[in-house]
């Protein structure tokens, strides 16, 4: 019952209200046809046995008159035939007493009671008014039934923006910020929650539209004097300090760059483009962004890939060069299948489990230098791609790895 959604139950409980309405219905007209017929068959031979009892007493006309008063009989006329009546009509009971017998015969407009004794019979028809129980229950069933309908259309008529506006929240959810919140004029809850959630999606889109805006400016702002400070770092003198210095502005203008990624990876409406390739292709793209004097120890045979060339190569980079950058070799080796690439690296294992290092700026305890955006990067790239991150520590060596698609875990070589 958790798991149904209120459109589902509203279904479901109407129905079952419907369907217990119309079965009580029916159950109660079958009930009260078989109760009516009972009694009518007693009265009936209630009126026999007092017409043949009287008869032997041979009654005035007075007293005849009185007994089709007092049961509410009439006699048939002389026009009309008995025999036509017992002919066309259907006999629904059968019946003999001490003073005669009785037979009761059914059409389409009313019951008949022929009444015969040895020398004397009469046909009578039943006077009594038309019983409309059956009818009133009938028609109140089918009043409950409309107001039930009613009801029930009354309810989906209510909940249906709040239906809608599900469907425009599983947009916003799945990135999509250009959305259409219904129940603007509402004043009930749902149009208080519509409200609510518009004002939200506004605010969100304006904290964004300014936190890009910002990042956009700040790295313009950075690039051209850390272009400069590098330039001039060029100049100076050969010394200790002139390669420290140019290590500071390459690293600025690399997180600059990272930034430049971030903000463009994790735009919502950035949607990757997926072509054929080969893994070769892929690995000398990742090769041309990272630094020329980079060591990787490649070991793989070529084969096909159907994916976005330059962010899985930029995701590779990101990972070579974090095997790189804190390897105790100073060197990454990587290996590749249809199924999945391996980055690995020399170095102690990791203190934290892989979902804290994919926060951006996460740093170990032991380095004044954490990851700073690359592995933020890595997942960020996996995750728009549908490929899924993964790391293992064995024999020494720290391993990430991009999972295409599920397969029995492989073996890695070890380096």
């Amino acid at each position: 019952m958790n798991n149904l959604s209120v459109t589902t139950f509203i279904h479901i409980l109407f129905s079952l209200a419907i369907a217990i309405l119309i079965a009580t219905l029916f159950i109660f007209i079958s009930w009260d046809k078989d109760s009516n017929q009972i009694k009518e068959i007693n009265h009936y031979k209630l009126i026999a046995d007092a017409f043949l009892s009287k008869v032997q007493l041979n009654p005035s006309k007075e007293k005849l008159e009185k007994l089709y008063e007092d049961f509410s009989v009439r006699p048939i006329p002389k026009e009309q035939s008995a025999q036509q009546i017992a002919q066309s009509g259907k006999t629904i009971f059968t019946g003999k007493s001490v003073y005669g017998q009785v037979r009761v015969f059914q059409t389409p407009i009313n019951h008949y009671i022929y009444v015969e004794r040895m020398g004397y019979n009469i046909m009578l028809e039943d006077a009594r008014p038309q019983n409309y129980t059956i009818h009133m229950v009938v028609s109140i069933g089918l009043l409950l039934i409309s107001l039930l309908l009613v009801l029930y259309l009354a309810i989906l008529r209510k909940l249906y923006p709040l239906k809608k506006l599900h469907k425009e929240i599983e947009k916003f959810a799945n990135g999509e910020t250009n959305i259409d919140i219904p129940c603007h004029g509402n004043n009930d809850e749902i149009g208080k929650i519509a409200r609510s959630f518009d004002k939200a999606i506004q605010h969100i889109n304006q904290l964004t539209a300014s936190k890009n805006l910002f990042m956009r400016n700040i790295m313009h702002e950075l690039k051209t004097p850390i272009t400069k400070g590098r330039i001039i770092a060029q100049t100076i003198e050969e010394n200790k300090f002139k390669a420290i210095l140019i290590r500071a502005f390459d690293r600025m203008n690399e997180l600059i760059s990272e930034l430049a990624q971030v903000e463009r990876i994790t735009t919502s409406s950035f949607e990757p483009v997926n072509e054929h390739t080969k893994m070769s292709e892929i690995f000398h793209q990742a090769q041309q962004m990272l630094l020329e004097n980079s060591k990787i120890d490649a070991s793989y045979n070529d084969f096909a890939l159907y994916s976005d060339i330059k962010l899985l190569s930029l995701a590779l980079k990101n990972l070579v060069d974090n095997a790189i950058k804190y390897s105790k070799d100073k060197k990454a080796y990587f290996y590749a299948n249809p199924h999945r690439l391996d980055v690995a690296s020399k170095g102690e294992p990791l203190i934290h489990p892989l979902e804290y290092y994919v926060e951006p700026f996460s740093q170990e305890q032991k380095r004044k230098s954490g990851f700073g955006l690359g592995l933020y990067i890595v997942n960020s790239i996996v995750l728009k791609l549908g490929y899924k991150l993964e790391y293992a520590y064995k024999e020494g060596n720290n391993i990430f790895s991009i999972v295409f698609k599920p397969s029995p875990k492989m073996p890695t070589t070890k380096p």
